[in-house]
């Protein structure tokens, strides 16, 4: 993918938790599997998660009916505890994760490179669908 002409797309929530919980709940693996998917079709059996600066992640991302899967992963650029994520995918797109909070409450917004395969609208959605989950699973726990 040519990443100097990448479309960048923002996906946005607010989580009724304190940025600390949320920022364990986005990081550690045990969690990470938990809601790291689009649709109820699909599931994260596993992740990785080195959070430093040029630490690596991986998640493994399959449809639970085993008809294909692959392997969600980077490498950390940026890791500012409580405020802010960036890393580069293997294809070499960019994202960037902040988290910005509000007592209780804390806004996550994550803004990626999209890639040239699917429509980004498709891509907007999908990522959108994660971030639901997420707010989802941390509101429930």
């Amino acid at each position: 993918m040519e990443t100097g002409n990448s479309v960048k797309v923002t996906v946005q929530a607010v989580i009724q938790a304190p940025v600390e919980k949320v920022w364990e709940y986005w990081s550690k693996p045990e969690h990470i599997t938990k809601w790291n998917h689009a649709t109820d079709e699909w599931h994260a059996p596993w992740a990785e998660n080195d959070l430093r600066v040029d630490g690596r992640f991986v998640t493994r991302m399959e449809a639970k009916d085993g008809s294909m899967g692959f392997d969600f992963g980077g490498i950390y650029d940026v890791v500012k505890i409580h405020e802010e994520i960036a890393y580069t995918l293997g294809d070499g797109r960019k994202v960037h994760i902040s988290f910005i909070a509000r007592g209780n409450e804390t806004e996550v917004v994550e803004t990626f490179d999209a890639e040239s395969t699917h429509p980004v609208e498709f891509q907007r959605a999908g990522w959108q669908a994660i971030m639901d989950n997420f707010k989802k699973y941390a509101e429930s726990r």
